[in-house]
């Protein structure tokens, strides 16, 4: 079974965020030059982050269920956290939720109850920005993030496993991942092995995979590498993409080719979804 640990202050869990920010992040998502790849994923992982700050709030006490890295790869690999938790490799959600970068105003769409739209001003709190620069050096980023998990699972064995959601727009330009990639997925707490979720994400408008469970539909031998580095997804991650309409059975894998900007928001919205909090 596995993947039954309660998360508790005394046993929490981490999530690592592990982005590609080489220089293709520039172009537009489908072709379209309206919507940077990089703006976007910033934008869904802060929202992700401030997501998971929420989940851990108690009567107003921010508790720490969860440890937060954000690790960006392009022109070089390492924290990409900004503001005073710059150069923070995995700081605690309460310290996440005190200190983002900045918090910013902007305009949200909401029904007016009346069968309208009105237009709403939000906080929007800022912890990455966006960055697009240099290649894409998977292989040293999945060796930085295994020293990291490595650190983290010395002091957690027997909590629930670390996640880690990486998100890239290319193929590796420093050689061949897959025996990091294997490394990391070896890792593992007395509750089960660590999770590692992949999303591919596309310029050109094309064919969308989500959460296959083999790899017969996917084109590339590169794709092909990632899925078979993404884990299964657990039950209780099943059910979450199901709620929100994406079928997904026994042997899915946590895996996204092509994705577009809805598939990359449910990918970080399914892969931050344990709900065993205590």
């Amino acid at each position: 079974m596995g993947y039954l640990a309660e998360i508790s202050r005394g046993n929490p869990t981490c999530f690592v965020f592990l982005i590609d920010q080489s220089g293709s992040m520039n172009d537009a998502f489908g072709g379209e030059q309206v919507l940077r790849k990089a703006d976007f994923v910033a934008d869904v992982v802060n929202r992700t982050i401030h997501d998971l700050v929420i989940r851990c709030t108690r009567t107003e006490e921010v508790r720490n269920y969860y440890y937060i890295s954000v690790v960006g790869y392009g022109g070089s690999v390492g924290p990409a956290l900004g503001g005073s938790l710059s150069g923070k490799t995995l700081p605690s959600i309460s310290e996440v939720a005190e200190m983002p970068a900045r918090v910013e105003e902007r305009t949200k769409k909401i029904p007016d109850g009346a069968g309208g739209i009105v237009e709403t001003k939000v906080r929007f709190p800022v912890w990455m920005d966006p960055v697009s620069n240099g290649g894409t050096p998977m292989c040293q980023s999945f060796a930085y993030v295994r020293d990291l998990i490595d650190q983290w699972l010395s002091q957690h064995k027997s909590g629930f496993p670390p996640t880690i959601l990486h998100l890239t727009d290319g193929e590796s330009t420093d050689g061949d991942p897959s025996s990091t990639g294997r490394e990391l997925l070896s890792r593992e707490t007395g509750d089960g092995a660590l999770l590692l979720f992949n999303c591919r994400v596309s310029s050109r408008h094309s064919m969308k995979i989500d959460f296959p469970s083999d790899e017969s539909r996917l084109p590339d031998e590169f794709s092909k590498m990632l899925f078979s580095l993404s884990g299964v997804l657990p039950a209780p991650f099943r059910r979450a993409a199901n709620d929100i309409g994406i079928s997904v059975g026994e042997g899915a894998r946590g895996f996204v080719f092509n994705g577009d900007p809805v598939s990359v928001a449910q990918f970080f919205d399914i892969g931050t979804r344990p709900a065993n909090l205590r």
